[in-house]
């Protein structure tokens, strides 16, 4: 068993950890991180040493390698990245957490964290596979479960169009809506095997490749009677698409813009913004730690669905920590199905 695995292990006097070495202009490269061999700290008491099992590469990081303020401070130079990662207790000196229990945690893009056992979370591998902490039981699941139910305020009979929905967030968003009641579930995504997926496997009624064509025009094939709820993980054109197609009232959840991400020139907005007035839109951006008292009722009912079979989780894991910048890469390129996780 790992945890017994892990309750062997020591502390070793090095690990592996990425670093930012300059701030990406346009499309991350390779040469803009570097892997570096540093002291790994025996923990101070109240603090804790884990051997990262898995790490999380997401979206919003990209944002965190610019130097301007934000939700989350920026990645600094010549120091190693954080995010999401779980793994298991190697050394202890705070109560309540033991060597060999496993945590999930904020000190990802390295082998070894030593961190305050605060900032911990003892998670049950039992009940879950380690990385689907990462996942759909993790910050993306409550994106969706959140961004959809509390920001959007979803209601049964509702037509809901997703835009990245092959995605970590996108697949629960549209299955979620699916087992809420939703009348209609749309979505797009960048290849004609995810379109499938989506269809296939996460129960979508229809499903786009936005490569293949204007998004307005696939979108108004798909929901011939238009939207009521957008979730934008995209923004631009899909954006703009999904106000032409929403319904009086409708509600649309800003939660991602990842077709600007690189983009070095100013982005264009929608251009028919105005049509919010009359169709009395609502736009709300979200960001998933305004929404940590949902935390519980997410953790039981998505829980729920998972033990039945009522809802389905996809991951695609890339081997090795020296392959975490590759991973982050291909993610923002859509190299991915599911939730992103390096299995270190």
């Amino acid at each position: 068993m790992a945890a017994e695995q892990a309750a062997g292990q020591d502390v070793p006097a090095t690990g592996r950890e990425w670093h930012l070495a300059a701030r990406p202009q346009g499309w991350p490269a390779p040469a803009d991180f570097a892997l570096v061999e540093a002291p790994v700290r025996r923990p101070a008491p109240g603090q804790v040493t884990v051997r990262n099992a898995y790490l999380s590469v997401d979206p919003y990081m990209r944002g965190r390698m610019n130097d301007v303020k934000s939700y989350v401070p920026p990645y600094a130079l010549g120091a190693p990245m954080d995010g999401g990662a779980v793994g298991y207790v190697v050394a202890s000196a705070a109560e309540g957490l033991a060597v060999g229990d496993a945590v999930l945690h904020g000190q990802g893009w390295r082998e070894y964290a030593t961190l305050d056992a605060a900032h911990a979370v003892k998670v049950d591998p039992e009940l879950a596979p380690l990385s689907a902490y990462l996942g759909v039981l993790g910050m993306p699941g409550l994106t969706a479960y959140a961004g959809l139910l509390e920001v959007a305020s979803f209601r049964a009979g509702d037509t809901v169009f997703v835009s990245g929905a092959a995605g970590a967030v996108g697949s629960l968003v549209g299955q979620i809506a699916r087992l809420k009641g939703a009348k209609r579930v749309v979505g797009s995504a960048g290849s004609a095997e995810k379109v499938a997926t989506l269809v296939e496997e996460y129960g979508f009624d229809a499903a786009f490749d936005y490569k293949a064509g204007p998004v307005a025009e696939q979108l108004a094939q798909a929901a011939p009677e238009g939207i009521d709820v957008y979730f934008d993980n995209v923004g631009g054109e899909h954006l703009e698409a999904a106000i032409g197609a929403l319904n009086v009232h409708g509600r649309v959840t800003l939660c991602g813009a990842i077709a600007q991400y690189n983009d070095t020139a100013a982005p264009t907005g929608p251009r028919n913004l105005a049509l919010a007035i009359g169709k009395r839109l609502r736009l709300q951006g979200m960001i998933v730690g305004d929404h940590a008292a949902l935390r519980g009722q997410f953790a039981a009912e998505v829980g729920g669905w998972l033990r039945s079979g009522e809802l389905r989780s996809d991951e695609t894991v890339v081997e090795g920590v020296e392959n975490a910048v590759e991973a982050f890469l291909g993610m923002l390129r859509g190299a991915n199905t599911g939730k992103m996780v390096v299995k270190v």
